[in-house]
């Protein structure tokens, strides 16, 4: 009796823990269409094994993830992203914590390829945004050796460790959209990528100014990590829901207001984030040589740069999302944007 062929890559051990699509030859040489470049061409090493991400690996992997060849160029952008060092995957990959990296990407390729950026953005039945995460996943697994338990150390993970890619709703943001906002122009396609933990929902359905909302989401995000972690050493991307992106721009709020709004005001006073009899944890800036005075004001955020905006989600329902990143310091990640190139 011959070996039934989706139990064969389960004992392979090449898997996220779902069935995979074999890649015979004939997969991958139609997978590889997608690309116009040389399959032996590198994109990149995958930490912390270091395995060569070249075209055709990569192909490989899109093929077990369920991918159409015209997904593959964005792919490629998000492991060239993913292998930067300064998203930094080697620590990402064998951390403790939650997160997992986020793909956000931008521009014309979104509708050409069917990328939902609408309802249901963060959940199932989008064929791009399911396979495109999937995959990237997949390499991280199959030349990155990040298996949970042995390199990938995450206590808990979350189900973004699954597939975690989505599109910015670009038609119904009042603002520039992120890859603009990260120097490239609108009309390119681009992927972003972001260390982050799973969304945090926020819901607000009364507040009607910009101020109002502003507050609400910003006392909300204040528990982010931990009700006392000021300031956070992370980045933080805010996903605004459409409707509460309308209250915004009705009272011509820029993106750069909102930023500026929760870093000024997302503050609480040092002696109230020390340990103290209800609570152990308390602000690293305890440990500082020099701490601050206990009345005075510390950040959530520490800067403006520190905070990413998109627009994502379904029209109905005034709702929004924080995503918390993963340390931001000298040992952690920044996102990291690259332009999808070589779009047949």
């Amino acid at each position: 009796m011959s070996r039934d062929e989706v139990e064969l890559w389960f004992d392979k051990g090449v898997t996220d823990g779902l069935p995979v699509v074999p890649p015979t030859p004939e997969r991958v040489e139609r997978m590889l269409s997608g690309a116009r470049r040389d399959p032996e061409e590198l994109v990149g090493v995958v930490p912390p094994n270091y395995g060569r991400a070249t075209v055709k690996k990569i192909a490989i992997n899109a093929v077990m993830a369920g991918c159409r060849p015209d997904y593959l160029p964005v792919l490629q952008a998000a492991v060239e992203a993913a292998c930067d060092p300064t998203f930094n995957l080697h620590g990402l990959q064998a951390t403790t914590h939650f997160a997992a990296p986020l793909i956000v990407v931008n521009g014309p390729i979104r509708s050409r390829i069917g990328l939902n950026g609408g309802f249901g953005v963060f959940g199932p039945g989008a064929r791009a945004n399911a396979t495109i995460g999937r995959a990237l996943r997949l390499i991280m697994i199959n030349l990155g050796g990040a298996r949970p338990g042995e390199i990938s150390m995450s206590t808990f993970g979350h189900p973004g460790r699954y597939t975690y890619c989505i599109a910015e709703y670009e038609e119904a943001s009042p603002w520039e959209p992120l890859h603009a906002e990260r120097g490239l122009k609108p009309d390119e396609s681009a992927v972003t990528l972001f260390a982050g933990e799973a969304p945090h929902g926020i819901s607000d359905h009364s507040s009607r100014t910009a101020k109002h909302l502003a507050g609400s989401l910003g006392s909300s995000m204040a528990c982010l990590w931990n009700a006392k972690h000021f300031p956070l050493y992370s980045e933080t991307m805010l996903v605004v829901g459409p409707e509460h992106a309308r209250t915004f721009e009705r009272d011509g709020w820029s993106k750069a207001d909102l930023k500026r709004f929760l870093v000024e005001t997302v503050r609480r006073p040092y002696r109230e984030l020390l340990p103290d009899e209800a609570s152990g944890e308390g602000t690293n800036l305890r440990f500082a040589s020099n701490p601050p005075g206990p009345d005075e004001l510390i950040p959530k955020f520490a800067s403006v740069e520190d905070l990413h905006v998109v627009v994502a989600g379904g029209r109905a329902g005034r709702f929004s999302v924080a995503i918390p990143g993963w340390l931001g310091t000298k040992n952690g990640s920044r996102a990291v944007t690259k332009r999808i190139q070589n779009i047949p």
